[in-house]
């Protein structure tokens, strides 16, 4: 089955000068294409002399992020002094051309190396995990409570996505959620702690991979596969080798964006396993089947939805996540927290001021 929003507008993207390696290719990468800096969908063509400009089709109604780049963000667009920029934005609602300029690239003006902010409670369980699911290799992330190494109790796990984002500054693209430091003070604040397992996203394959259906823009949907790898795999692993309260309440997932879409389809496709989401800014408008999965949802236990959107995201985020919480609510078991940040944006910086709030609540009896 195909799932497919109904495509509105056209964006045509034109690069009239360009400060310097003029020969190179030019991709744009933004939330339209979940930030691959190498997409080849998205690599301007040439035109009318130095010009180069793209078409980017089918795109709903919203507001729309994006910066351009030489094929990686060590490559990405800067001032023409070298200093970072914010990424552009666009409202689409209604077809649209943009003449742009690219002052300066990255690899320009080289930088000094991002620290490596992890803190010591942190660590790299494994660079290349095998998910047998999707014949595919990962980097998994462990955080343990402070104490872990001097008790013999036993915690509950937390699995979240895009996990370069989570806790190390020099993995995470557009900054990170600061998720150790967090927990080292929030965890001694209201006594409860917790096991993080973060799975890295797979770069190219984020948008497959996060999405259980197929989508005409992105590709077959391999969310599904995707979530048997967390099921039949890694929390198996997880239970195997470290201290964790192995039962459905005490097992929560989460993410951001696309993040959350295959969180919340996860505790869908497995109610007995997944008892809790924390769903930040959900991208409903890529998986709309996930509202006819809401309807049909049904469950023994009484799970908890943790919702978060931010008012100054795209024109439809707070609408879609409030058609969706409206679904659920109709059903007698299920706790909802829904919250809505007026001036919250979709990005890592949004999302790492609404992590606190989130774990209080999940966290809480």
């Amino acid at each position: 089955m195909v799932y497919w929003a109904d495509a509105q507008y056209t964006l045509r993207l034109v690069v009239t000068s360009v400060a310097s390696r003029q020969q190179d290719d030019i991709y744009v990468a933004g939330n339209f294409n979940s930030w691959n800096p190498k997409d080849d969908k998205y690599k301007l063509k040439v035109f009318g002399g130095t010009r180069k400009s793209i078409v980017i089709n089918d795109l709903p109604a919203g507001t729309y992020a994006f910066k351009f780049t030489r094929g990686g963000f060590e490559k990405v667009e800067t001032t023409g002094d070298g200093r970072d920029v914010s990424d552009r934005i666009v409202e689409v609602n209604a077809d649209l051309s943009m003449d742009l300029t690219i002052a300066g690239w990255k690899d320009d003006y080289p930088d000094k190396p991002k620290r490596y902010t992890a803190s010591p409670q942190v660590k790299i369980l494994d660079t290349a995990f095998q998910m047998p699911q999707l014949n595919r290799q990962r980097r998994i992330w462990l955080y343990l409570p402070k104490n872990y190494a001097v008790t013999s109790k036993t915690f509950p796990v937390i699995y979240l996505n895009d996990g370069q984002n989570l806790f190390n500054e020099q993995t995470a693209a557009f900054g990170e959620w600061g998720i150790d430091e967090c927990l080292d003070s929030l965890q001694n604040q209201i006594g409860r702690e917790v096991i993080i397992v973060g799975v890295d996203n797979g770069n190219g394959k984020r948008m497959t991979e996060y999405n259980p259906y197929d989508h005409l823009q992105f590709g077959k949907g391999e969310g599904k596969a995707y979530v048997d790898f967390l099921v039949n795999t890694l929390k198996p692993y997880i239970d195997n080798k470290y201290r964790t309260k192995k039962s459905v309440d005490f097992t929560i997932i989460g993410g951001s964006s696309m993040g959350a879409d295959i969180s919340l389809f996860a505790c869908f496709e497995y109610p007995n396993i997944f008892g809790s989401a924390l769903l930040f800014s959900p991208a409903f408008w890529v998986t709309p089947g996930l509202y006819e999965a809401a309807e049909n949802f049904t469950t023994t236990h009484q799970p908890k939805f943790y919702f978060y959107a931010g008012g100054k995201e795209s024109t439809t985020m707070v609408s879609d996540m409030n058609k969706m919480t409206g679904i659920l609510e109709k059903k007698n078991n299920i706790q909802i927290r829904k919250v809505i940040n007026p001036l919250g944006q979709h990005n890592e910086a949004s999302w790492r001021a609404a992590f606190p709030d989130a774990y209080r609540w999940l966290m809480k009896d």
